[in-house]
């Protein structure tokens, strides 16, 4: 009797990240995923990098790879080796025609095959005018994050951006402490647009008492529920930043 085949294991979007992940950061990179438009970001220094997640290569991934140019340094696709003999024929016979157009756009190409990230292409010489305020946004985001909350290439949990982080902190401040205003809370927190945040309500979290003060609502406490791996993570950034040793003048 002939073994029984088995059956092929479909991959997802997300299940890219955590192997990219690894190759950026064997590289040295420190990386977070949806940050901004993209899927997948690494900072190293001065230099940042962005990859673009998407199960087969074609113009959707490119498009998007092209989008991200004018606010980092390089860009990169990332994508699945297809499963199936034929389909990795194909496959095959298919990256070097793939490889020429990236390099030609200046972005670099990568595949996962057996759980391991294959580099075909690094971004080639091609520079685009950049554009500083995009890229100032895209650092500030990444920056203002207290850690790599969100798993790049998967919509499941709403994004954890850094407003949201200071979303929850205000949260956190009126569910420990009553009502409290806008300007207390800003002085507390060190979110500079507390009161904004609190009178924007964006999520829903917060409930006006008077005008300027708030306190927390039921889908608040049931956010900090929710969220309670990133606030542990904020609050530890917050601790390290503030026994950080000064730096020599």
């Amino acid at each position: 009797m002939t073994a029984k085949a088995q059956p092929l294991v479909r991959l997802r979007e997300s299940d890219l990240y955590a192997p990219v992940k690894q190759h950026l950061e064997a590289l040295g990179y420190t990386v977070r995923g949806e940050v901004g438009r993209c899927d997948v970001v690494g900072v190293s220094g001065d230099s940042m990098v962005a990859v673009e997640l998407k199960l087969t290569f074609g113009l959707p991934v490119l498009y998007q790879a092209l989008q991200r140019l004018p606010s980092v340094d390089l860009a990169y696709v990332a994508v699945a080796v297809p499963e199936g003999r034929t389909a990795r024929r194909n496959w095959d016979a298919q990256v070097p025609d793939a490889v020429r157009l990236c390099r030609m756009l200046g972005v670099g190409l990568l595949s996962l095959r057996n759980g391991k990230i294959v580099v075909h292409a690094d971004p080639g010489p091609y520079q685009p005018r950049k554009q500083a305020e995009k890229r100032a946004r895209l650092l500030s985001e990444f920056v203002r994050r207290s850690g790599d909350h969100n798993l790049g290439g998967t919509t499941k949990r709403p994004r954890v951006t850094a407003y949201r982080e200071d979303a929850l902190a205000c949260a956190s401040l009126l569910a420990a402490q009553g009502s409290m205003k806008g300007a207390a809370v800003r002085e507390a927190t060190g979110v500079q647009k507390a009161s904004v945040i609190l009178r924007d309500n964006v999520y829903g979290w917060f409930a006006k008492i008077t005008r300027g003060t708030y306190e927390i609502a039921p889908p608040g406490l049931n956010a900090l529920e929710r969220y309670a791996d990133v606030l542990a993570a904020r609050r530890a950034a917050v601790s390290d930043r503030k026994t950080a040793p000064a730096a020599s003048e």
